[in-house]
Parts: C-alpha cells; structure tokens; sequence
C-alpha cells in the first residue's frame, strides 16, 4: 500500500527570518499533535503488532518514516527562520514554551482503538496544518505545508480504509 504521493517535496526555504512563524511550525514539529507524537506512535505501533498484524505493522512503519520526514522539513524550516529546532512549542502570546512529553503518545494496543487514534490524529493534524497555512504569509512554508498536507491525507485515507477492513 502506497503511504507517500509521488510528488517531490518542495525545497525548504524562507522568505526571511520570522520567529511567530517559527512557533506556529513548533506546534507541528513538537506539539501534542505534531510530526514528533506521529513519528513515535507510529514507530511504537509498529513495534507492539509486528507479531499480531504484520500487514498494519508493515503499513504504520512506512508512514512513520514519512512523518519523520515532515518533521525534519519542519526542524530545518524553522532553523531557517531563526529559532532552534527543541522539541517544544512555542507560544509568543503565552510568553513560554512546552517541552514535547511522550504523554502525547496514546499506548493502545488494540488494533481498532489505534486505528481510531490515528484517525483522530490525522483530522487534527490536516486541520492545524490549514489553520497554519493562512496564517503564515510565506510563499515557500505555505508550500511546504501545502505538500505535508497531501500525505496526511493520504494516511488519513489508508487508516479509514483499514478501519473498515476490520468492521
């Protein structure tokens, strides 16, 4: 099964130096639902099913080599626009940051229980990702963000189709 669109992903670079958007992209780099909480449920789903379910264990793996390549255009992004990539969010409004915590991760282990969990991910992602575009007025992030937004749509896709699968 097919977790990545075969479209390339843009070049990652900034209009200028912006620390607002760097903490809007902190959310989705290190936020309770970001690339680092996918990378890592995925990573640990993988490793709790490769027994009970090679087929979801085999599909979840891929897909959370391709969150890991999210959150790497994130980190660099970021970097480009002024801040370091730690795995916090950042809030100027809130004058503080949050460092990312594996009680983000949800540790099921049941097989339809993580595939609602995912599910559940992915719409919020998709949804904090659309907000972020608007609010960022930068060509290439805008793109950026544009791209992540097909292959969580895509995984958003195949989590729904094995959900049904299994109904």
């Amino acid at each position: 099964m097919k977790v990545k669109l075969d479209i390339p992903y843009p070049e990652i670079r900034v209009e200028e130096k912006n620390a607002y958007y760097a903490d809007l992209l902190s959310q989705d780099y290190a936020g309770e639902v970001s690339e680092t909480t996918a990378s890592l449920l995925y990573s640990y789903q993988h490793f709790d099913m490769f027994k009970d379910n090679k087929n979801f264990s085999d599909i979840v793996e891929e897909i959370s080599i391709v969150e890991m390549k999210h959150l790497e255009m994130l980190g660099k992004t970021i970097k480009l626009l002024g801040k370091s990539p730690v795995y916090k969010t950042c809030e100027s409004s809130r004058g503080d940051c949050v460092m990312w915590s594996s009680s983000n991760l949800d540790y099921d282990s049941n097989l339809k229980d993580m595939l609602k969990t995912d599910i559940k991910s992915e719409k919020m992602a998709i949804k904090i990702y659309e907000h972020h575009k608007e609010l960022i007025d930068d060509k290439y992030i805008k793109e950026m963000l544009a791209r992540i937004i097909l292959d969580e749509k895509r995984h958003l896709e195949i989590f729904e189709t094995l959900l049904e699968e299994l109904c």
